[in-house]
């Protein structure tokens, strides 16, 4: 069986384009990062995978699909990154129409697409600790007091200029930085309003520090030549603040003020009616561990799909690259000595930014769905590794094996092929094992590319049920460790009947 068939065959996969949605038509796919997402869009504790999400925005969307004859479909990813999903195919997996997730009105990112009218207005706001000492901004400018941010936010330009840059602590999750300062890690986080009231009121610990600074607009982002589209979603918020509906929306989650007033002015001309304080809470959770478990191991299954369908391509690769930087000639080891040192000095993160987010900007054709990018990414990354195990396999052989096979008639090829190869192969067998162990876990890094794997689901189960971190960290664990161990005790057996003594991988 020629061994490259197995990579070819991944490769005309993820190459594939997607097929098209009959119905692609009656969707509205908007971008949007739900781990932490709180108030825009999040699960009550305790909820199953099957549950809906909540949110004013996820009601937004609803409202805004609704206006335009579609069908609301939330496509979840990295909120740093969602803008990117724009640049996809339409139809793919993970294609949208737009970004709707607490973007602000930038002009770096009208510059590049096209954004609507603005459908709310907010303020950056600073949240400390009840007890925390300090009535003002300026009283937590004090040396060796820190706050963090969501980075690449306007409230991250903000604090970054009133606190000072190395003051500034930046992360991608809110709801991680709301825990720091309740913790007293922080002194305090500057962050949008809508996420201030929110987590004010769901950690009573918390308060704002003076009056909300820096006034901004959320604007929802598409692309440009989507005139049509964004002549809808333009009037549909219009009409929204004429008939109350997005007043109803925002009282629900507590977030109507005198900015919004101004805005539905700014929209239509007239002041809005109050509306009677009726509105139905947003959903509360229910539930515990037992719900979350089944979501664990579906993600769990992400995980072993990850793995086994990169490590062996991994290997089959890098054995190629082994041979060829031992046998081959100089214009072929120079360029595979290049590609060893390059992947094994860059990180697998920016490896997978590249593979999923920056090829498919030089030519739509390199767009792949985030399985099979990260499937790639993973091979192509193990394959450097897995060169050097087989080359120092390979050169552990004795010449005079070589040299043998030669005098006994074999040409160069069939030498290496069937006397040197599979004693090359006997003697890595353990730390390539071992390299497999290390992949589980190597695997969580393809969260950045929108998969939802095992580390990924964690951090949504852990930002959602707070009151269940130590459970849900202890059975993360063990699904890992189930994973693991069983290769351990490959790797000790493969040892022992080897003879040889396995290097620990790459990690």
């Amino acid at each position: 069986m020629n061994p490259r068939w197995p990579l070819a065959a991944v490769l005309l996969l993820a190459a594939a384009p997607a097929a098209a949605r009959a119905d692609d038509e009656k969707e509205l796919r908007w971008g949007t990062d739900p781990t932490g997402g709180a108030p825009f869009i999040y699960k009550p504790p305790g909820s199953g995978e099957d549950d809906p999400y909540i949110g004013f925005e996820v009601e937004l969307a609803e409202y805004l699909a609704g206006k335009l004859g579609r069908k609301s479909v939330p496509v979840d990813g990295l909120w740093k990154s969602l803008p990117d999903l724009l640049d996809k195919p339409r139809g793919g997996e993970k294609g949208i129409d737009i970004v709707l997730n607490g973007y602000e009105a930038r002009d770096t990112l009208k510059a590049k697409y096209a954004a609507s009218a603005p459908y709310y207005t907010f303020r950056v706001e600073l949240i400390a600790r009840k007890d925390e000492d300090g009535k003002d901004w300026a009283d937590f400018r004090r040396p060796g007091r820190r706050v963090g941010v969501l980075g690449e936010s306007t409230a991250a330009d903000y604090a970054k200029r009133f606190f000072g840059e190395p003051a500034v602590d930046e992360s991608d999750d809110v709801a991680n930085v709301i825990g720091l300062v309740r913790d007293r890690r922080l002194a305090g986080t500057v962050q949008d309003g809508p996420a201030a009231v929110h987590f004010c009121k769901e950690n009573p610990d918390l308060r704002t520090v003076g009056a909300g600074r820096q006034p901004g607009h959320y604007v929802i982002y598409l692309r440009k030549g989507d005139d049509e589209l964004r002549a809808g979603l333009d009037a549909a918020i219009r009409d929204g603040f004429r008939d109350g509906t997005l007043q109803r929306i925002y009282r629900k989650y507590g977030l109507w003020n005198a900015d919004q007033e101004n805005l539905a002015y700014q929209h239509t001309g007239e002041w809005p009616e109050p509306l009677d304080a009726d509105e139905v809470a947003a959903a509360g959770g229910g539930g515990g561990l037992g719900k979350l478990l089944p979501q664990l191991l579906r993600a769990a299954g992400t995980t072993v799909l990850l793995a086994v369908a990169s490590f062996p391509l991994a290997v089959l690769l890098g054995l190629a690259i082994g041979v060829g930087r031992v046998y081959g000639p100089g214009w072929v080891r120079v360029p595979l000595g290049v590609y060893v040192e390059v992947v094994r000095g860059t990180p697998l993160l920016l490896q997978l930014y590249v593979i999923f987010y920056m090829l498919p900007k030089i030519d739509p054709v390199f767009a792949l769905d985030p399985l099979y990018a990260g499937i790639l990414g993973l091979a192509l990354n193990y394959a450097a590794y897995e060169a050097e195990n087989y080359r120092a396999g390979l050169l552990a052989v004795p010449r005079g094996q070589m040299e043998a096979a030669l005098a006994l008639g074999m040409n160069p090829l069939t030498a290496i092929r069937k006397v040197v190869v599979p004693q090359a192969v006997r003697i890595v067998i353990p730390p390539v094992t071992n390299d497999f162990i290390a992949l589980f876990k190597d695997t969580s890094v393809c969260s950045v590319i929108l998969i939802t794997e095992l580390t990924r689901k964690y951090n949504e189960l852990y930002n959602f049920n707070r009151d269940l971190v130590v459970e849900l960290a202890f059975v993360t664990a063990g699904l890992y460790l189930l994973m693991s161990y069983p290769l351990s005790l490959l790797a000790r057996y493969l040892e022992r009947r080897t003879g040889t003594h396995a290097t620990g991988g790459h990690r």
